[in-house]
């Protein structure tokens, strides 16, 4: 699996990073919460081996990630990202079956299993349709949900997650976190999960890593971290926490004091 061991990122003498270690688990989903600036997104890319640490290690089934060619990542790491990089027009079929690349023999050509493996992902997408529309016609939604599909795809053992519920309604963002979840859940995945979204991060993922200025400042179990004092430190914000009363995991509200 992945590992990050007490790696350091720095842009100029910026500490992006600072110190740390990271081991996601087969079956676990782990959420990164922090404010804008945390480091939240540069971790992500340095997990994915986009960004080498000045110090520390990151390690792909125990050798260093820095070993593999591209390909070869991507067979093992799928990533979801904030904006998906569209270069060229492609249509949604073609966008998705890109994922099976990595996987596809010399001749890179997809067979009729990649097929079937594309068309099942965008059934559980909720993107049944849209095989032939063009990716830069989605809405940012749609888009979203095409880049998840996308990721699915892959068939990979780990993913990483920027942002994954960016843009979607209340009910899509639970479809959304729900095939994460079943994905971890039944082939045995992990997945690293960077959002916004306290309350949903505390419904779906086994652990949460706050983060603030590149440093963790908790990690633990949503129960553990998502306190009070915690989230105030890290957020500079006052919270009421108490249990959701149908899951029983921690509800957050923000609370606002009007000036007198």
């Amino acid at each position: 699996m992945l590992a990050a061991q007490n790696i350091t990122i720095r842009y100029g003498e910026r500490k992006a990073v600072a110190d740390i270690s990271l081991q996601p688990v087969a079956g676990e989903i782990i959420a990164i919460i922090g404010p804008n600036g945390a480091g939240k997104s540069t971790l992500l890319r340095a997990l994915n081996g986009s960004i080498a640490p000045d110090q520390g290690e990151i390690t792909l089934d125990h050798q260093p990630i820095s070993n593999y060619a591209r390909r070869a990542v991507a067979r093992r790491i799928a990533v979801v990202a904030q904006e998906a990089d569209l270069r060229f027009p492609v249509t949604v079929m073609e966008f998705v079956l890109s994922g099976r690349y990595a996987l596809s023999g010399a001749w890179g050509w997809e067979s009729e299993h990649d097929v079937a493996v594309a068309r099942g992902v965008l059934r559980e997408t909720e993107l049944e349709g849209f095989e032939a529309r063009l990716m830069n016609e989605l809405s940012g939604g749609e888009r979203q949900r095409a880049v998840l599909a996308r990721a699915l795809a892959t068939e990979a053992k780990i993913f990483l997650l920027d942002e994954p519920t960016a843009n979607l309604d209340l009910a899509h963002q639970a479809t959304m976190l729900r095939l994460v979840r079943a994905r971890c859940s039944e082939a045995q995945c992990a997945a690293v999960v960077v959002t916004h979204d306290v309350n949903l991060a505390a419904e779906f993922a086994d652990r949460v890593m706050l983060l603030k200025e590149g440093r963790i400042i908790a990690s633990g179990p949503p129960r553990d971290v998502l306190t009070p004092e915690l989230l105030k430190t890290v957020f500079d914000l006052e919270v009421l926490v108490d249990a959701h009363p149908l899951s029983g995991a921690p509800r957050i509200t923000p609370v606002y004091v009007s000036p007198s």
